[in-house]
């Protein structure tokens, strides 16, 4: 049976596209920093205050619903700024199921810096991004890619964002992001384009996916504090059913190795007619 791994899977895109791809028949480790529901740790995108709200989601319960589906769930507890984290939850996989046949590298680095204009971003949050978005997709690919080729292949997907290349229409907090977040996103682009080329010959299958404005748990919070309304977003369950597509229907095949706009091909090939 097919098995994959998504990082950030407590919840939002990463617990949607664990769960579209558990209806797809897949088994599921998920992996984040939340582990139980109500668990506290300082969530502020901001230096100039902090968060300890509990935010909704964790593992335990996206575990539930995988499981609810019929598939099997592994729980791979990891943060994603600590090396020995990543290496640990690269052997938990390795350990238990021989390496798995998806990687979806969706996880992401929350803290000061994400909505802290030039001036208030401390250099340690470009730290702690480039070890998030950069560092441990290289880390958690390099341990599992070996078996996943040895197998005649798979996937990689990266869940990219558009702060990565585009002006800011704001600043920071305004409507807009900060250098911190961009360098961070752009730091994870290049994985996709390198493993295609280097190994589309064997199997492997690779694409960046850039969500757009989603409707998660978090940025459903986050632009409520920052006295903005959530329109226009679409559906964490959109991603996850482009992601299902893009992994399982040969028509994608012609998008291998590039950086797909997930709403425009959500809403092209209507994969989530709800939406």
């Amino acid at each position: 049976m097919a098995t994959a791994f998504v990082t950030g899977a407590s919840r939002g895109i990463g617990k949607a596209i664990a769960l579209s791809l558990a209806d797809a028949g897949y088994d599921l480790a998920v992996s984040a920093r939340t582990v139980q529901p109500g668990e506290i740790r300082d969530n502020a995108l901001t230096v100039h205050h902090t968060d300890s709200r509990p935010l909704p989601g964790s593992l335990a319960e996206t575990a539930a619903e995988v499981e609810a589906r019929g598939r099997e769930a592994l729980i791979v507890p990891c943060d994603l700024t600590d090396r020995a984290s990543v290496e640990a939850a690269a052997r938990r996989l390795l350990d238990t199921w021989g390496g798995v046949d998806v990687i979806v590298h969706n996880g992401r680095y929350i803290g000061p810096g994400i909505m802290d204009v030039f001036l208030d971003t401390p250099l340690e949050a470009y730290e702690k991004m480039f070890e998030a978005h950069c560092i441990a997709p290289v880390i958690l690919t390099r341990a599992l890619l070996p078996a996943m080729l040895a197998r005649g292949g798979g996937a990689v997907v990266t869940i990219t964002s558009g702060a990565a290349w585009l002006v800011p229409p704001a600043p920071a907090g305004q409507g807009g992001w900060g250098l911190a977040y961009a360098v961070g996103k752009a730091s994870g682009n290049p994985l996709v384009g390198v493993l295609h080329t280097e190994y589309a010959g064997r199997g492997l299958r690779v694409f960046n996916v850039e969500p757009g404005f989603v409707a998660t748990e978090r940025n459903e919070i986050s632009v409520r504090d920052y006295g903005r309304e959530l329109v226009g977003a679409a559906p964490p369950s959109a991603i996850g059913a482009t992601v299902r597509w893009l992994l399982d229907s040969p028509d994608a095949d012609s998008l291998l190795g590039t950086t797909i706009e997930a709403q425009d091909l959500c809403r092209a090939r209507e994969l989530h007619p709800a939406w």
